[in-house]
């Protein structure tokens, strides 16, 4: 009997602490609401082809960078108004996984979400949000979300000094903070020390045949100390693989006109990609 009402009492905790965490509107409860209700008859299908199908619903909704970012602290954000590529991300793969669930719920949703964005899933400020992309399928992985395949498509070694964060201090504004601006610092030389591969532009077109529907894709950069400059789902269309992502350039969620390979020779910053497939939990 105690066990029980101890166990009660904690639920309660962690429940009005996550309520306190989590920032949404009724327009995104609204939004995902719709959505579920579009995907709940093809629950039964695989992961990614829900990934792709959640991708889809939301078609048009406006770009926007910086959804993330608030005066107050770091907080759950859910904004299914306007997203940017790695929040569409994040929001499908969330919304996807929610619905394989046995009683899908905003509130599951959004716990999905937290798994996704934060590291090891804990919310514990600015710095425990995956601000790399390399390390967030590196965490996500390692969470059972994802399978990194870039190495099995023939990736070549992406060995290159992650510190772009720390060296452009002025553009984080919560950087000023100097513990997490040292925090920053410390997980990029963690991060360092890790290896990542990937599969440069001009060879995508030979592992074309090799992608799915739903397969993660990183798009490399040659920018000093970054990473990972967009991210999107690969979508088969025309017997080609194509980008669904938030795109800056149309300022909406599309599915790109070229074929990706075509996609990424077109920007002179895009080196390559890495990619990850998701994984039924």
């Amino acid at each position: 009997m105690k066990k029980s009402i101890v166990s009660c009492i904690l639920s309660l905790l962690v429940s009005a602490w996550a309520t306190a965490q989590v920032v949404s509107t009724p327009q995104d409860q609204a939004l995902w609401e719709k959505t579920l209700t579009q995907l709940q008859a093809k629950k039964q299908l695989p992961l990614a082809t829900l990934v792709v199908s959640a991708g889809e619903q939301w078609k048009g909704t406006p770009y926007v960078a910086h959804t993330l970012e608030r005066p107050d602290g770091e907080k759950l954000i859910v904004n299914l108004r306007e997203q940017d590529c790695t929040t569409f991300l994040e929001n499908t793969l969330a919304m996807a996984t929610s619905v394989k669930q046995h009683s899908p719920s905003f509130e599951s949703y959004s716990q999905v979400l937290q798994q996704i964005r934060y590291r090891n899933g804990v919310l514990d400020g600015y710095p425990s949000r995956l601000h790399y992309f390399s390390e967030w399928l590196y965490d996500n992985e390692q969470k059972g979300f994802l399978q990194v395949i870039t190495g099995q498509l023939g990736g070549k070694p992406y060995q290159k000094p992650l510190n772009f964060m720390s060296t452009h201090r002025a553009a984080y504004p919560a950087l000023k903070d100097d513990s997490y601006y040292q925090k920053i610092g410390s997980i990029e030389k963690e991060l360092n020390t890790r290896q990542y591969s990937f599969i440069p532009k001009a060879e995508v077109s030979n592992i074309e045949s090799q992608l799915q529907d739903g397969d993660i894709i990183a798009i490399t950069t040659g920018i000093q100390g970054l990473d990972v400059v967009h991210v999107g789902f690969a979508k088969k269309q025309n017997n080609r693989i194509h980008l669904l992502h938030a795109s800056l350039d149309e300022k909406k969620v599309v599915v790109s006109t070229k074929p990706l390979a075509e996609y990424l020779l077109g920007n002179k910053n895009q080196s390559g990609i890495m990619v990850a497939r998701v994984i039924e939990k």
